[in-house]
């Protein structure tokens, strides 16, 4: 793991690019009608991401359909619901594009 982090250039360039791929997506989240976050700006996790469809009955399919494209385990936690995508170090920003591009689709097809 600690070759790979190297590999990447270092805990700085983790960081930049953790703190691009959370600001991608809250980003998108935020400024959706359709999604949106319950969590308060000042609590955000850069690894989780919680987001809430804008109709709780969509949950199913959204899980469904993001596993057919390949986005996977976006359930959020059983005691909270709606969806959380988990982008720790090993996920490249190309999923979080994929993820968000997933999104705008399910949100043009369904909102």
């Amino acid at each position: 793991m600690f070759e790979w982090l190297k590999e990447q250039g270092g805990v700085p360039a983790m960081d930049r690019l953790n703190d691009l791929k959370a600001e991608k997506l809250y980003g998108y989240i935020d400024n959706s009608a359709f999604y949106s976050n319950p969590v308060d700006l000042a609590v955000r996790s850069r690894m989780n991401v919680p987001f809430i469809l804008a109709r709780p009955e969509l949950d199913k399919q959204f899980l469904n359909e993001a596993t057919v494209a390949g986005l996977l385990n976006l359930a959020g936690h059983r005691s909270v619901g709606g969806m959380r995508a988990s982008i720790y170090n090993a996920v490249p920003e190309a999923a979080v594009d994929a993820l968000i591009e997933f999104m705008q689709d399910f949100a043009e097809a369904h909102g």
